[in-house]
């Protein structure tokens, strides 16, 4: 006669189920009957099993159709970005060695850039932003990278942070072209007065960028001219961080 399941197998296997549902969430959106296909569970237990995302915000449900939530997509994020500063601080270090600054990895978050971990300068003034920090595209080295090599989203606000803010659409997506075709964008005081940043693209395995890496100080010690002549330094560690990630120069043609 087959032993009852005790309450913490069954436990353990709903908790794989909701897994396995989450993994086929992930490939995209999908409706109850399309997940019970793919799934290979009954309709009354992927019900019971979507309720209890849905509730705890591991997935949403609009018009039918089931997605990753809000809640999975942070625990994503959490594991990309520490995966990405594993892979990108030994070259922050080097960076922040070779010129002295402030050295910070940012990735995209929606609408604004988000700061996930930074080697602090050397100088006696030196810039701080702690993890955490959001940043608007328009007004940022990192945020420009992001917009430049990915798109700009209809409705991107273009607010004004100090008077070097670019804050026309024209003069904002000229500069774009020119950071892509550079390979680096600079933030001359555009969101900050007194502070100028270098930032460059840290390209993904398939030649996506995946996050971008900037120097910041002070602009009384670090001029616009100085800057451009920081930024091969800065490129380059970049683009070791991104050799360390899987890509291949030739997919982009920006290796140089």
């Amino acid at each position: 006669m087959p032993r009852p399941r005790s309450k913490g197998a069954m436990g353990v296997r709903t908790l794989e189920r909701g897994l396995e549902v989450l993994r086929h969430l992930a490939d995209g959106e999908k409706t109850l009957k399309e997940l019970a296909r793919e799934g290979g569970l009954s309709k009354s237990t992927l019900y019971r099993l979507l309720s209890t995302l849905v509730r705890t915000g591991f997935a949403e449900e609009k018009g039918g159709r089931y997605r990753v939530g809000p809640v999975a997509f942070a625990v994503g994020q959490a594991y990309r970005a520490r995966s990405l500063s594993e892979a990108a601080r030994p070259w922050m270090v080097w960076l922040r060695d070779q010129t002295g600054e402030s050295v910070n990895l940012a990735v995209r978050s929606g609408l604004e850039a988000l700061y996930v971990d930074q080697v602090e300068g050397l100088q006696l003034v030196r810039l701080f932003t702690a993890p955490g920090t959001r940043a608007p595209l328009h007004a940022t080295g990192v945020g420009k990278v992001f917009l430049a090599y990915g798109e700009v989203p209809e409705g991107l606000s273009l607010k004004p942070y100090t008077p070097y803010t670019k804050t026309e659409k024209e003069a904002l997506f000229e500069e774009l072209a020119w950071v892509k075709a550079q390979g680096y964008a600079l933030d001359n005081e555009e969101r900050e007065l007194g502070v100028r940043c270098v930032a460059a693209p840290i390209f993904g395995p398939g030649g996506e960028v995946v996050a971008a890496l900037s120097l910041s100080a002070p602009a009384s010690r670090l001029s616009e001219a100085a800057a451009h002549e920081l930024s091969p330094k800065v490129r380059e560690a970049a683009l070791k961080v991104s050799l360390h990630l899987g890509y291949r120069p030739e997919y982009t043609g920006l290796s140089r």
